[in-house]
């Protein structure tokens, strides 16, 4: 019988104690939330791995050094509403709830969101709601949010959803330029984001953060 604990234990202090991630809550939460039980039955034996892992058509669930490295920066209080932006089966949506007051999990494949469900329920995650809709429109009826996660790669930020970060909030997402990817914070003042660099990452881009064609005559 595999032991997930055991793995779960090596992969904090193989992957997350030794990547700069200092927050104890944070380290708490990932030594806590079950990652086997949030990607599909036929990976759980790769789910401590240090790299991306397959969800299904073509999503994946971010490695655990950049989940938690993303997390850290964002310096969630117990007080704060999240958004968490393409939450698939739900595991960064169940580590943000034990940081959060409450945490929205906005997914929009019909099949991951009813899994996000389920799998959010089973594990006790009773402060985080799943909603279905497009990624890139966010969730409005709930915002302003004091922080959003985006859960995978951009090419860029949609107007739409950075309108829903509260004043002062943050912002973590993965700007895909090129083959390479720049994880940045964004820090919203006078209604306006600053980024800045926080680590490298890579992450398939999600649906509906592609950068627009631009056409000419």
């Amino acid at each position: 019988m595999t032991d997930f604990q055991e793995r779960r234990t090596t992969m904090v202090d193989t992957q997350v104690r030794t990547n700069d991630v200092t927050k104890y809550n944070v380290i708490a939460a990932m030594l806590e939330v079950p990652r086997e039980q949030f990607v599909p039955d036929s990976r759980r034996d790769v789910a401590y791995i240090g790299e991306n892992v397959d969800l299904v058509r073509g999503r994946v669930l971010l490695e655990p050094r950049t989940i938690a490295k993303m997390i850290d920066a964002l310096d969630i209080q117990p007080t704060q509403l999240v958004l968490d932006v393409g939450a698939g089966f739900g595991y960064s949506a169940a580590v943000v709830g034990r940081l959060a007051q409450a945490v929205v999990a906005l997914e929009e494949d019909a099949e991951m969101a009813a899994e996000a469900t389920r799998r959010l329920a089973a594990a006790g995650a009773d402060n985080v709601a799943v909603v279905a809709g497009p990624l890139a429109a966010g969730h409005p009826a709930e915002a302003p949010y004091d922080a959003i996660f985006v859960e995978g790669g951009i090419e860029e930020m949609p107007a739409d959803l950075a309108a829903q970060l509260a004043e002062g909030g943050r912002i973590m997402a993965l700007f895909r330029e090129g083959a390479l990817g720049v994880v940045r914070l964004g820090i919203k003042l006078d209604g306006v984001i600053t980024w800045r660099y926080a680590f490298n990452a890579s992450a398939p881009v999600l649906p509906g953060f592609a950068r627009r064609a631009e056409f000419s005559l």
